[in-house]
């Protein structure tokens, strides 16, 4: 099978080394250190492992799982082994999704860069393969698996075994026409084309085929006008349809003499509707499109709690691989949690309990480096700090050393701002969050002080102005005055009761080196929505729990709307989920509220919603509310929504499958009954799901046809999760894939929905094929 790929592969030196296998040490921990005979398939897209060389392999892991590879001195594990192995002959192999990492120990430095380098390789060839190579690939690894005794060919029982280890329960006669037809050789085996000839027989697309045929009008073709129709009527592409049929057909017609003469085949239309263009997720919305010059505050905000954790509350480990994961992910407000350590150094752990220590020096150094690899995008340091004096001024030196120029520690242009600045302005910058001894208005003032003794004529000048005018003037073009002036005008806010300060007889609680970098983000508690308008400023934001946030939803929803549209504020799971559960961050977002902090270790349903929203605008980790959440006169309330929302009609056909993956692979004879739900997530009278009949023992190609149809009263904050479950009528239904996606990024007309894992991880090939359409629901509107 690996010459399906084998003259695109970039081989070198070190793949071929890796394929003639390397016996190298495998790390989980201090203690678990054992020897293992690593060696690259020929395929050169697997991995497989065994005791010693010759002994009997199994399969380690896949370069389509593989993220990317370190160097041993990137290892928190590795780097507390540095006594006993040398770093320079270890790597880690990192994996997609919430998979553990993988660490090695050559026995040379030379030959833990042969692995590095060829593993790196590949990876980036499979990052940057397109549909047809990824689908080889796939085809690569089950022709691996089929054969079962690896001479690169199957004879019919191999292939009877493949078929339900792909899903497919068919009928013996039926297969072995299938198999007949495609040996083309006549050995009675199946060769690898010959095995993508069978492939195809298996998987043909009739579904496809009927839609292609209704609009072509001689069944062979769509021509450029066809197409146009196709686009508009039913993909609901609007005016733009011509220009774009011209750019698909280019793009996906396969003969050369297609393109030239604009029309599309039926396997340039299938892999068009495969490819991302015939995603239910529109390509537009995938990149940065929205305006990011808004300030923080109107922006949901990626966020994860207690970061530093990889497992549960109560024993988990706390690693930096954790931050290294969150920032990967797009979180953009990490919780650090920081007590006093040994040796005068703080450390980060889970308090009063039995999770593992890190130090703070580390976290911080971690998140310099990974801060800004996967968004530009502020990065929030939510500090739960519990240090003493001495400690904390050792905080605020390994911020202001490691973090240097990313850290934030004074308001951006030095002067008193109106407002918080947006994602934009803060490119590239890390802020600290956390409690602070004084306003910003005294920091600045304390400058301004300074400055005074150097600037008195232009002080004297501008106090000859009236103060109305002042205002007024900073009201229509606070650009154009000099930094005297726009200190000087600020409207008058309420005073606070002073903080402790050193010189007062009372010790602090906070130091203050490390007070003076908290600038936009000030930690002040909650005491009510009337207290914190008469009392808060606008860079002043408050956490809440999950309870006592329910509970201001229900009392006050309206409030909170109005809260959140010019105080930042952040939410975070009860301290009972000592198995790092989370809650369902949309009953949050609905009232605008930001920093929706969740345990991104922990998959399931509420991650998948909360990667849903942050799966637009680029995976950026700052997603703009909509305009009702963003006006401090909102009267918006999530639980009470009226006019001038309109209600509007969802219709999702749910037609077919393909290629759905087993719940356990490690029962071949097992075949999967699927269906597929249909949930909508969005205020609660428009959280509801629906769901098609099963279809039984076929995992490979189902068919269902069924039209499930929704009502939705705010479509813009309503998410839609996509579920095909394994039925069983003695237990609750297994997961088999999901993909969730806001309503405002959905595509209408007949798409494909590529599947993913618990872990949000491609399940490629899998995908469920639907057709969406959504229209003015006229009849709740007119009653």
């Amino acid at each position: 099978m690996a010459s399906l790929l084998q003259d695109r592969l970039p081989i070198n030196q070190d793949v071929l080394l890796m394929q003639k296998g390397t016996l190298m040490r495998k790390v989980r921990s201090k203690i678990w250190k054992r020897l293992r005979y690593f060696r690259l398939q020929q395929d050169c897209m697997t991995v497989w492992h065994a005791r010693q060389a010759g002994g009997k392999a199994k399969p380690s892991f896949s370069i389509s799982d593989v993220e990317t590879v370190r160097k041993g001195d990137e290892s928190e594990l590795l780097r507390s082994l540095a006594e006993e192995f040398p770093l320079e002959q270890g790597f880690t192999v990192v994996f997609h999704g919430r998979r553990s990492n993988l660490d090695l120990v050559a026995n040379s430095p030379e030959e833990a860069q042969t692995w590095m380098q060829g593993l790196q390789i590949l990876v980036d060839f499979v990052t940057n393969m397109d549909q047809q190579e990824r689908l080889d690939q796939w085809l690569s690894d089950w022709f691996q698996r089929g054969d079962k005794n690896q001479d690169g060919r199957m004879n019919f029982q191999e292939v009877q075994r493949l078929l339900h280890l792909m899903n497919v329960e068919m009928d013996q006669e039926y297969a072995f026409q299938l198999f007949q037809a495609a040996d083309g050789s006549h050995s009675d085996t199946l060769e690898a084309k010959e095995f993508t000839e069978f492939y195809k027989a298996l998987t043909k697309r009739t579904e496809v085929q009927e839609l292609f045929e209704n609009f072509s009008a001689d069944g062979q073709k769509l021509t450029l006008l066809e197409f146009v129709d196709f686009l508009r009527e039913e993909q609901k592409e609007g005016d733009h349809a011509p220009d774009l049929a011209l750019e698909l057909i280019d793009c996906y017609e396969p003969s050369e003499s297609g393109k030239l003469r604009h029309v599309l085949s039926m396997d340039g239309f299938l892999g068009y509707l495969c490819s991302k263009d015939g995603d239910i997720f529109k390509p537009t919305y995938l990149p940065i499109y929205q305006d990011m010059t808004q300030p923080l505050n109107h922006y949901y905000i990626n966020s994860s709690h207690n970061t530093y954790l990889v497992g549960d509350q109560l024993c988990g480990q706390s690693s930096v691989e954790g931050y290294i994961r969150a920032l990967k992910r797009g979180c953009r407000c990490l919780e650090v949690d920081i007590w006093d350590g040994p040796n005068g150094e703080p450390i980060v752990y889970h308090g009063h309990t039995l999770t593992t220590r890190i130090p703070f020096k580390e976290v911080v150094a971690t998140v310099a480096q990974y801060a800004f690899q996967t968004s530009d995008y502020p990065v929030i340091l939510s500090l739960e700090n519990h240090c003493s004096w001495e400690q904390q001024e050792i905080m605020a030196q390994h911020l202001t050393e490691i973090l240097g120029e990313q850290l934030l520690s004074t308001t951006l242009d030095g002067l008193l701002p109106t407002q918080l600045p947006s994602p934009e302005e803060l490119r590239r910058k890390i802020l600290v969050k956390g409690k602070k001894l004084k306003t910003l208005e005294e920091d600045l003032e304390e400058e301004e002080e300074e400055e005074e003794l150097e600037s008195e004529s232009v002080e004297e000048q501008e106090t000859e102005l009236e103060p109305e005018t002042e205002f007024e003037t900073q009201r229509l073009s606070p650009r154009s005055m000099d930094k005297k002036e726009k200190i000087m005008i600020q409207p008058p806010l309420p005073k606070l009761k002073s903080p402790l300060l050193p010189k007062q007889k009372s010790t602090p609680i906070i130091c203050p080196a490390l007070s003076a970098l908290v600038v936009y983000m000030k930690s002040v508690s909650f005491h009510s929505f009337t207290h914190s308008k008469e009392h808060y400023r606008f860079y002043e934001l408050s956490s809440f729990s999950e309870a006592k946030a329910k509970r201001l939803i229900k009392e006050a929803g309206n409030e909170f709307v109005q809260h959140n549209a010019w105080q930042l504020s952040r939410v975070y799971p009860s301290g009972l989920r000592t198995d790092s559960s989370n809650y369902n961050p949309l009953e949050f977002w609905n009232v605008g509220c930001q920093m929706v902090a969740m345990n991104v270790q922990t998959a399931g349903l509420e991650m998948d919603i909360y990667d849903g929203l942050f799966r637009q605008n680029g995976g950026c980790g700052y997603v703009l509310k909509p305009d009702f959440l963003r006006d401090t006169q909102s009267s918006f309330h999530p639980e009470r929504p009226i006019s001038p929302f309109k209600t509007k009609m969802l219709l999702v056909q749910v037609i077919s499958g393909q290629q759905l993956p087993k719940v356990d692979e490690t029962k071949e004879r097992a075949i999967v009954d699927p269906l597929v739900r249909v949930e909508i997530f969005g205020i609660r009278p428009d959280t509801s799901w629906q769901e098609t009949n099963y279809v039984e023992n076929n995992g490979f190609n189902p068919h269902w046809g069924q039209t499930l149809c929704f009502r939705v009263l705010v479509p813009e904050l309503a998410l839609l999760r996509f579920v095909v479950q394994d039925y069983n009528w003695t237990s609750r239904n297994d997961f088999v894939g999901q993909y969730t996606l806001p309503w405002t990024c959905m595509q209408q007309g007949y798409r494909h929905i590529h599947l993913l894992s618990k872990d949000g991880t491609s399940l490629h090939p899998a995908s469920i094929f639907v057709y969406i359409c959504i229209r003015e629901d006229l009849e709740v509107d007119e009653s």
